[in-house]
């Protein structure tokens, strides 16, 4: 069955070479794309933010189904969309045979473009004839990711508008932090999971924020991505703000004896990421982290920030998920406990 489903995928893709576009991804790969593009498969979180951003009605479903309190705060044709699993990244559920059932177009995956993830994007579209785009998720590479996926998709013009508001958003951060002193940025731990002890080490994208926003990241010193660590090592990094998006984690951090050690529990300086509809901070790392740029740049440095995120938070809702927050879903996202200092 495998083999029949790989065959009929690998002569569909033959039949219509004649009207592909070619179309040089993140990874410099150059692939021929559909010149009609219908449906697109998202490998991972992040990819199928930036397809649902740009073309909605061709994302034919998620990674994971969107839970209630998520799908509120988009339309609900497409919370409802089905799950399909991720090829990319922990946690991989989905396989080839996903991809030719659906009967898809395209595969578009975003984040990294080491050797790792480029060798499984050729090796999907050989065995699946099914074109597969790969783009830089890295933050500074977002404007040019958004603009490849709107030619590949025939959405240009709303590629390059994303694109555009997501590079002011960029220079306008960046002319925030360049405005600090060195001596005002903080020493940060960023805590994962419900005991807070999964973190970021250097270069990871999951604290790609905190390097963006010039904050010392205290698991700088050895380089890598997701690291578990002990509660000792916390303590001796004693770091001055922990940042979070485990709620349970927040909520168990000021009950804990030996949390009440570090430096930025004893100051209040501990802060939950909003996530909803997607994270804020890491959760996907995808272009959803401009809102946490401004959220956790307040947090850090807040004579250079906005004190009110709400206008940022209606426009970016507005262009990426193509409904804006209601004034009770404004209080959700900033009222809940943690978020933002009382």
């Amino acid at each position: 069955m495998r083999e029949a489903f790989i065959l009929v995928g690998v002569l569909c893709s033959l039949a219509g070479i004649a009207q592909a576009k070619p179309v040089t991804d993140g990874a410099g790969r150059q692939v021929s794309i559909p010149v009609k593009v219908e449906r697109v498969y998202a490998a991972g979180p992040p990819a199928s933010m930036l397809v649902f951003a740009i073309a909605p009605d061709k994302l034919i479903g998620w990674t994971r189904a969107f839970r209630p309190d998520e799908a509120a705060f988009i339309a609900p044709k497409y919370g409802a969309l089905p799950e399909l699993g991720r090829l990319t990244g922990r946690g991989n559920t989905a396989n080839v045979e996903v991809l030719l059932r659906e009967r898809t177009d395209l595969v578009v995956d975003a984040g990294s473009t080491a050797e790792t993830y480029v060798s499984l994007a050729n090796r999907v579209q050989q065995q699946t004839g099914i074109p597969y785009l790969l783009l830089d998720g890295r933050l500074d590479a977002v404007p040019d990711s958004l603009r490849v996926l709107g030619k590949a998709l025939g959405e240009e013009e709303r590629g390059s508008m994303l694109a555009e508001y997501v590079e002011n958003a960029l220079r306008d951060i960046k002319g925030r932090v360049s405005r600090t002193r060195p001596e005002e940025r903080p020493r940060v731990y960023y805590g994962r999971g419900p005991a807070g002890l999964q973190t970021g080490l250097a270069g990871s994208i999951n604290v790609e924020l905190l390097e963006y926003l010039g904050a010392r990241n205290v698991a700088a010193e050895t380089k890598g991505g997701l690291a578990n660590v002990s509660l000792e090592q916390v303590l001796a990094w004693n770091p001055e703000v922990i940042l979070t998006t485990d709620p349970n984690f927040y909520a168990a951090v000021w009950k804990d004896e030996r949390w009440q050690n570090v430096a930025a529990v004893r100051a209040k300086r501990v802060h939950l990421a909003p996530h909803l509809p997607f994270g804020w901070f890491d959760f996907p790392p995808g272009a959803n982290r401009i809102l946490g740029l401004y959220w956790a740049g307040l947090l850090l440095y807040p004579g250079a920030f906005p004190a009110d995120l709400r206008p940022r938070i209606v426009e970016f809702h507005r262009l990426f998920y193509h409904q804006a927050p209601t004034a009770a879903q404004l209080e959700a996202l900033l009222g809940e406990p943690g978020v933002l200092p009382k």
